[in-house]
This record gives structure tokens, C-alpha cells and sequence, in this order.
């Protein structure tokens, strides 16, 4: 990337996720000019390198201008060997994806997890505008975190920052703490409980053989709001559990605001519940850090991924 095309003020961000690949250029104003979307290949390497260079060019090609790159995807970049880490697309994993991406396009690309390219976005331009620390949460399929401070994501030394998904659950309160296993192979990672899955999992625990095992996290929140008590009380303990995880966090980091994303994070009645609960579970005299929704819903992964080469 020249000083030429940084000039121009186009960035082009794409979010690589498991179903789908989405791309987005932004102006320098952080105007939508383009945006294009297609499923993702399964299970193939070599074909979803191809078809993020496919989506780059072919956005380039209709704007007729050169942009910066910038990629979001799950997992991370390892400082110690450069390549994929962490990624629940499994394809993706001991791969040299960046390098790989900037060969194909010919220039430099920005990679970064896509928690952080949420947290980035909604940052920048989002819920989080305006304020220095933003921890921005994923609770969807899976939990993730992304931290921005000062305008910048923060990685790490081992590129986990924000990786609070995979610590253990820390419920104080809890009487008879729930045993549950992680795709990563740990026990009881609060991404077992406050995934979507997870919510749904814990209904099914609570309610055994009266459960419905079809009831998703959306579904569990319309009883919820309907007024049905099994649903109310699964809400009731996803947000203590949500409050429990996130009070470490602020302990830790002290952020200004804690921005949610993902699909759970559409279930209003919890950001009352959270932040209510909260002020008993820090450690501080008053608490200033809310927990809000996200602006730009889920575009702010792939608006992030953009926002990685500032102008």
C-alpha cells in the first residue's frame, strides 16, 4: 500500500466467517460504497483465499480504485510462528493466512481477530465512539472479546487480548456449578454458558425431559418476554452468569463501556439485568463502566476489518 492509496482514503474490509465472507469499502468519512457477500468455501484453504482476493478485486474493479485491505477472522495471527491460531474454522488454523492474503492481492493486508475488528468498529464509529477503552463482546455461536484503547486494538503479547470466552466461569454464588467441556478442550469456559448454545443448553439442563431441544436462544427470549417462568428463569441465570464474567473483566481493565455484539446481544431485556447486577460484583464504589448495544449490529465485524488502516 502506497502513500498514494492511503491518500484516497478507500478501505476495503472483509470478515471471514464459517457460513459466509463479507466485504465492505468504506470512504474516508466511513460512507458504505460497496458491499458484497457470498458463502464461505467449506473446509477448503486454497478456495477461501481465493475467494476473499475475488471479493477484493471485484469491489476494486466497480469503484475503479485501489484500496487497503483489511481482514477479520476468527482466531488470531501467532506472534511465534505467523501463522492462524485459535480458529474455530479449523481450515484456517496453522496456516500463514496473512501472508498468504498479501500475496494474492499483492499488497500489504491488516489481519486481525474478529472480535477485535467488532470492537475496532463499534469504537470508532459505534456504541463505543467518544470514549478511550471499549471492550467490545461477541456472545453468538461462540463468545470472543476484542479490546481498543485510545484508538487502537490492543493484541498482546501472545495475540489473546480480549480472549475471554475461554476463561473458566466464575460464579461465586453458584451452588451446584454447572460441569460443561469446550471445543478447546478446557472445562466450564464461560463460552459453554453465555454462547447462544450455551443459553439454549442451560434451558434444557434446567427443564430435562420437559425441554424442547429446538428452542434456540431467540426463541427462549420470546417466552421470556411472553411471560413463561422456565424461560424467565434461564434469562435470569444467563445474566448472572454474563454480570459474574463480565465483573472480571472490569477488574482487570477498567473499560469506559462494554459493548455487546452477536446474537444474544438482541435480547434487550438483558442489558438492564446486567447492569444492574454489576455494581455488586466490582470492585469499585461506583461504578461507571455501562454495558450497551452495539449501533452497527452485524456489520461491524466486516466495518471493522476496514477501519484497521486508519486515514
Amino acid at each position: 500500500m502506497t502513500a498514494g492509496e492511503r491518500e484516497g482514503g478507500l478501505r476495503i474490509g472483509v470478515d471471514v466467517g464459517g457460513s459466509k465472507i463479507e466485504a465492505i469499502a468504506l470512504d474516508r468519512t466511513g460512507a458504505v460504497r460497496a458491499r458484497r457477500r457470498i458463502a464461505s468455501p467449506a473446509h477448503d484453504y486454497a478456495q477461501t483465499v481465493a475467494a476473499v482476493r475475488d471479493l477484493v478485486l471485484a469491489i476494486e474493479a466497480g469503484l475503479g480504485a485501489r484500496a487497503s485491505v483489511g481482514i477479520g477472522t476468527p482466531g488470531a495471527v501467532s506472534p511465534a510462528t505467523g501463522l492462524i491460531k485459535n480458529a474455530n474454522s479449523m481450515q484456517l488454523n496453522r496456516r500463514p493466512f496473512a501472508a498468504d492474503l498479501a500475496h494474492a492481492l499483492a499488497r500489504e493486508v491488516r489481519l486481525a481477530n474478529d472480535a477485535n475488528c467488532f470492537a475496532l468498529s463499534e469504537a470508532s464509529d459505534g456504541a463505543g465512539a467518544g470514549h478511550r477503552t471499549v471492550f467490545g463482546v461477541i456472545l453468538g455461536t461462540g463468545v470472543g472479546g476484542g479490546l481498543v484503547d485510545g484508538g487502537e486494538v490492543r493484541i498482546g503479547a501472545n495475540a489473546i487480548a480480549g480472549e475471554w470466552g475461554h476463561i473458566e466461569q466464575p460464579m461465586r454464588d453458584d451452588p451446584a456449578p454447572v460441569e460443561t467441556r469446550c471445543y478447546c478442550g478446557r472445562r466450564r469456559c464461560v463460552e459453554t454458558f453465555l454462547s447462544g448454545p450455551g443459553l439454549a443448553a442451560d434451558h434444557v439442563r434446567a427443564l430435562g425431559s420437559a425441554a424442547s431441544p429446538t428452542l434456540d436462544a431467540a426463541a427462549i427470549a420470546a417466552l421470556a418476554q411472553e411471560g413463561e417462568p422456565a424461560a424467565q428463569a434461564t434469562l435470569a441465570r444467563y445474566a448472572a452468569r454474563l454480570a459474574s464474567a463480565l465483573a472480571v473483566v472490569i477488574d482487570i481493565v477498567d473499560p469506559d463501556v462494554v459493548v455487546l455484539g452477536g446474537g444474544v446481544s438482541n435480547i434487550d431485556a438483558l442489558y438492564g439485568a446486567v447492569n444492574a447486577l454489576l455494581p455488586g460484583l466490582v470492585f469499585t464504589d461506583r461504578l461507571k463502566t455501562r454495558v450497551v448495544k452495539n449501533v452497527h449490529g452485524d456489520a461491524s465485524g466486516v466495518r471493522g476489518a476496514a477501519w484497521l488502516w486508519p486515514l
